[in-house]
């Protein structure tokens, strides 16, 4: 049982050795201690009018209220929830539809792999933000919806990664006599290939869930998030029109939407680091 768990903490000591990774991780461990406490914290829930609108930060709460007296620092907790659900979920489809779009198409290759192409060419030349956006104001602004947005406009680059990653490991001696023994495709694909490519699926992975977080923001921002859960896209497109007077409103949202963005940066960077050797040091 300690053998099991050894590589996992091995992985964990090389991240947080690394400058950058040891802070990324330290930034997103308090977002998700932040996100997990928010029904304690904030037992009311961030809807709720706590106080006088147009607050300060510092007064009686502490992060301010926004225009309907609504506590922003609750917003920002309950926020945290929705963008890290998104990111998560999203980031999910994602790599299960890009990696068995991209394996498919690179250990079959011939008409596989040329439908496979054109589909992702296609999906390429569509803007990714303004095609999230059609497909929400078609489907509908709730959260199942910006989510499946976000998964069908972003995993084409995804499967082409893993489609030339497995061309790679397919031209490989060893998969050569694994076939010549007559060992079955799925096992091949499952037992040889996948575990020489995974690396490069989790640290895209990573990333794309910071890319998921920025694209439900904006989704929310220009008012096409759930009306009926707190973002901090919402937030940040709710208080625009008085950010001169009450930059709080905007400023604070935005800034766990930076801090959290670059956390997640910093620690797939590291992640990158550790799981690649040619970038050991």
């Amino acid at each position: 049982m300690a053998e099991a768990f050894a590589p996992r903490r091995s992985l964990l000591r090389r991240i947080l050795t690394n400058p950058a990774g040891a802070i990324g991780f330290g930034l997103l461990s308090c977002i998700v201690v932040l996100a997990l406490a928010a029904p304690w914290l904030y037992p009311d829930g961030p809807f709720e009018m706590v106080g006088m609108p147009f607050s300060p930060p510092l007064g009686e709460q502490i992060l301010g209220t926004d225009m309907l007296g609504r506590d922003i620092a609750a917003g920002i907790a309950y926020g945290a929830r929705i963008s890290l659900i998104v990111g998560g979920v999203a980031t999910l489809f994602i790599v299960v539809l890009g990696t068995l779009v991209g394996g498919l198409a690179g250990y079959y290759g011939g008409w596989i792999d040329s439908a496979v192409m054109r589909a992702t060419e296609f999906f390429q030349t569509i803007p990714t933000f303004i095609g999230a956006i059609v497909i929400v104001a078609i489907l509908g602004a709730t959260l199942p919806n910006v989510i499946g947005a976000i998964a069908i406009v972003s995993w084409a680059p995804l499967a082409r990664l893993v489609r030339a990653e497995v061309i790679s490991v397919k031209s490989r001696d060893f998969i050569s006599a694994s076939i010549a023994i007559g060992v079955g495709d799925l096992r091949i694909i499952l037992v040889h290939i996948l575990p020489n490519v995974l690396s490069t699926i989790v640290v895209a992975g990573s990333l794309m869930v910071a890319t998921a977080i920025l694209f439900e923001a904006g989704l929310s921002f220009l008012g096409l998030g759930d009306p009926n859960i707190m973002t901090w896209g919402f937030m940040i497109g709710a208080g625009r029109a008085a950010i001169r007077t009450a930059w709080w409103m905007v400023t604070l949202p935005g800034l766990a939407v930076l801090v959290t963005v670059l956390a997640i940066n910093l620690v797939g960077d590291a992640l990158n680091e550790a799981l690649n050797p040619r970038l050991d040091r």
